[in-house]
């Protein structure tokens, strides 16, 4: 199979912008419909639906043979060997509280991986983009992540499951690593904080229990500028655990999650 890796890249920018802005706009007249998912705290709105609606329908309507996955429950299958990973709205905590973290995150994977990612960050009007083999850019100029060399100095960013128990569980490894890093950060979305690393706003980034739409677009953009990037035992990378860090953290950072329980 053939890709315009380009070509995909332009669509997924170019959706992501559209949502993004639409969202963004939308917010500004109120909040309407909202309910809840894997928990009470686990929200979904109304511009998280429609977002997904806009970018599905637009895909459907540009690569008619292509699957998509969207976080709000779209699943169609496609003959074209590409299939797209949407998350409408990446943040919808932010979002819902008006708080700037919230992004959209596009991606589009192959039977050999992700081949382009674009994520679109509406408060601060930035764009990150990758293609696979071709680097990772914010709003045009590459990114490359940060070379600092020792974990006393990271500053590191993580997150935290909507479920409480685990939750308590992530708060108390945080505990026990806190005095050992710089500082830790918490944004609240994981494709931004994935992007942070990329462009060296974070040196390392952790996190459990993501979905795939989480993960896909963020986690080329951060390889494609440089980034190592695997699990918490330093195999492929999988939703479940994801570590995200310059190489030279990497090992560091897999020992001290270890230590931390």
């Amino acid at each position: 199979m053939i890709l315009d890796r380009q070509e995909l890249c332009g669509i997924a920018a170019s959706l992501a912008r559209e949502a993004g802005r639409m969202v963004r706009d939308g917010r500004t007249h109120g909040i309407g419909q909202t309910s809840s998912k894997s928990s009470d705290t686990d929200m979904v709105t109304e511009f998280d639906r429609a977002s997904e609606r806009l970018i599905v329908q637009r895909l459907q309507r540009l690569r008619p043979d292509d699957a998509i996955v969207g976080e709000e429950g779209t699943d169609t299958n496609g003959s074209s060997g590409v299939r797209w990973l949407i998350d409408p709205i990446d943040g919808t905590t932010n979002f819902l509280y008006g708080l700037p973290g919230y992004n959209v995150s596009i991606a589009a994977r192959s039977d050999e991986g992700t081949q382009v990612g674009a994520v679109y960050v509406p408060a601060t009007d930035e764009l990150f983009t990758a293609i696979r083999g071709g680097g990772a850019r914010l709003d045009g100029a590459p990114i490359h992540c940060s070379t600092t060399a020792s974990l006393r100095h990271a500053l590191v960013g993580t997150g935290f499951s909507y479920l409480p128990e685990r939750r308590e569980a992530q708060a108390a490894r945080v505990a026990r690593l806190i005095g050992r890093v710089r500082d830790i950060r918490r944004s609240g979305a994981a494709a931004y904080d994935l992007c942070c690393v990329a462009a060296g706003r974070l040196d390392v980034y952790y996190e459990q229990w993501l979905g795939p739409w989480d993960l896909a677009a963020g986690e080329l953009i951060a390889a494609e500028a440089g980034c190592r990037t695997g699990s918490f035992a330093g195999g492929p990378v999988e939703p479940s655990n994801v570590l995200v860090s310059n190489p030279t953290l990497f090992q560091p950072m897999i020992d001290l999650l270890r230590d931390s329980g």
